[in-house]
C-alpha cells in the first residue's frame, strides 16, 4: 500500500523535529520506526531528511508510505463487499451478521479480512487488515478498516481517547426499564471460559455504556446504545445486567423466537478522519430480520 502525504509548516510548528512534529499528528512511535526503515520516506522541499531534521514555517513535509507486507495468514476469497465509503487511508464497511471479523480455525475462508485480502489482491495493492472497531460474529453494521500504518495508528489512537462515537440498536423483549439511562459495571472473563465474560467488580475492566428506549413495538423495546468503552460483549452483557437482555443472543440469552443471532446492529459511526481531521459520520439502517421482529412481519419461530 502506497501513500504521499504533504504538511504545510506554519509558525506554530517552527522549530519542532519531524519526529515531534508527526506525533502531534497522531503518528505512533511504531509508525515513526517503520517510516525510518522505509527508502525516501522522509522528505522536507523535496529533500530526503530524518527525523532528528528540524523544521521551518514556510517549508513542506512529505511522507511516502511504502507497505509492502501482507496478512499472509488472511487467505484471498471472493465474495461481495458492503463498501459504504472509501478514500486512500480507510474504508467503511456494512458487515453482515453470520459473518466474522477474522478467520479462526474452524472457519479459515469466510471472513470479512478474507473478503478485503481478495478485494485488494485484485487491484494488485499489498494489504495488512487492520480492523478498528471489530464486531462480534453475529453483529451486523458498520466498521472501519484502516489502509495504512499510519492510519491505522491514529485511529486506534481514537478508539482510545473515545473520539469514534459508535451507536448500535439492539431489541429486548418487554418494555425496557427505565428507558434511557447509563449502565457504568466492569466485565471480566468469566472463570471457566475463554469466550464469555461476565459483570465483575473486583477484577473487571471499567465499561460503560449509555442507553434509551426509542421504539415499542409488537412486544419487544428497540434501544438505541452509544458506547462509552469498548470491551468484549459490552452491549451483550450490559442489557443483560439491566434485566433486558438482547433477544436471539445464543450466548448470553438464548431466546431465539424470533431471530437467530442477536439483535444488534452498528448503526452509526462519528469520528474526525485521521489524516484531514474532517468530521466524518456514516449510518446504516437495521437489516430485515431486526426489522421482522419489531414489524411482526414474520411468525415465532
Amino acid at each position: 500500500m502506497e501513500r504521499i502525504l504533504y504538511y504545510d509548516i506554519t509558525k506554530g510548528d517552527d522549530s519542532l523535529t519531524v519526529a515531534q512534529f508527526l506525533k502531534r499528528k497522531g503518528y505512533s512511535s511504531a509508525s515513526l520506526t517503520a517510516l525510518k526503515k522505509m527508502p525516501a520516506s522522509v522528505l522536507i522541499d523535496d529533500v530526503p531528511a530524518y527525523m532528528v531534521h528540524r523544521l521551518h514555517e514556510g517549508c513542506r513535509l512529505t511522507i511516502h508510505i511504502r507497505e509492502t507486507a501482507v496478512s499472509e495468514k488472511i487467505p484471498p476469497v471472493s465474495f461481495p463487499l458492503d463498501i459504504i465509503y472509501e478514500d486512500e487511508d480507510l474504508l467503511v464497511i456494512n458487515k453482515p451478521a453470520g459473518l466474522p471479523v477474522h478467520p479462526s480455525m474452524n472457519n479459515y475462508t469466510r471472513s470479512l479480512g478474507n473478503a478485503l485480502a481478495w478485494y485488494f489482491a485484485q487491484k494488485n495493492q499489498p494489504f495488512v487488515f487492520r480492523c478498528i472497531n471489530r464486531l462480534d460474529h453475529n453483529t451486523s453494521g458498520l466498521t472501519i478498516i484502516a489502509k495504512h500504518l499510519v492510519s491505522g495508528a491514529i485511529l486506534s489512537t481514537m478508539v482510545r481517547n473515545r473520539q469514534i462515537c459508535r451507536e448500535y440498536l439492539g431489541i429486548c423483549r418487554g418494555r425496557v426499564t427505565p428507558p434511557s439511562g447509563t449502565i457504568d459495571a466492569p466485565l471480566g472473563r468469566k472463570s471457566g471460559s475463554i469466550i464469555e465474560r461476565t459483570i465483575d467488580f473486583e477484577a473487571g475492566e471499567h465499561a460503560v455504556t449509555h442507553y434509551e428506549t426509542a421504539d415499542f413495538q409488537n412486544g419487544h423495546s428497540l434501544v438505541r446504545l452509544r458506547l462509552e468503552t469498548g470491551r468484549t460483549h459490552q452491549i451483550r452483557i450490559h442489557m443483560k445486567y439491566l434485566g433486558f437482555p438482547l433477544i436471539g443472543d445464543s450466548l448470553y440469552n438464548p431466546d431465539m423466537e424470533w431471530i437467530d443471532r442477536q439483535a444488534l446492529h452498528a448503526a452509526s459511526l462519528t469520528f474526525p478522519h485521521p489524516m484531514t481531521g474532517q468530521p466524518m459520520h456514516f449510518t446504516q439502517p437495521m437489516p430485515a430480520d431486526m426489522l421482522d421482529v419489531l414489524s411482526g412481519r414474520t411468525m415465532p419461530r
